[in-house]
C-alpha cells in the first residue's frame, strides 16, 4: 500500500472507532450498555458474531426485539457516520463523494 492509501484507511478506521464510541456513549446515557456491547459485535462480518438467538438468549429478550434493535442500532450508526464524515467536507453537497469514498478505502 502507498502511504496515501495507508493514511487514508487509518483515517477511516480512526472515523470508525469514533462513530461506534458516540454511539456507546448514547446506549449508556439510556441505560443500555450490555444491549450495545451484545449488538456491536453484529456489525462485522466476523464468523464467530453471535446470532441474534444467542444475543436473545443471553439478555433475556425474543429475538424479534434483538433483530428491531440490531435495525435500530445500524440506522442510528449510519446516521453519525454521515455526521462525521460530514464535519470532514467544506460543502454539505459533497457528503454523499465523501462517503463513496470512505466505503472504497475499507473495501480494499
Amino acid at each position: 500500500m502507498s502511504a496515501d492509501r495507508i493514511y487514508e484507511r487509518r483515517w477511516a478506521l480512526i472515523l470508525l472507532e469514533q462513530v461506534l464510541a458516540r454511539l456507546g456513549e448514547e446506549y449508556q446515557v439510556a441505560g443500555n450498555s450490555a444491549l450495545f456491547e451484545q449488538l456491536k459485535q453484529m456489525l462485522g462480518d466476523e464468523p464467530d458474531r453471535p446470532s441474534q438467538a444467542k444475543i436473545a438468549q443471553e439478555l433475556r429478550m425474543n429475538e424479534n426485539a434483538v433483530k428491531q434493535a440490531f435495525h435500530r442500532l445500524r440506522r442510528r450508526y449510519r446516521l453519525l457516520l454521515r455526521e462525521e464524515i460530514a464535519q470532514t467536507v467544506a460543502v454539505p453537497s459533497d457528503v454523499e463523494d465523501e462517503l463513496r469514498h470512505f466505503i472504497t478505502i475499507l473495501q480494499t
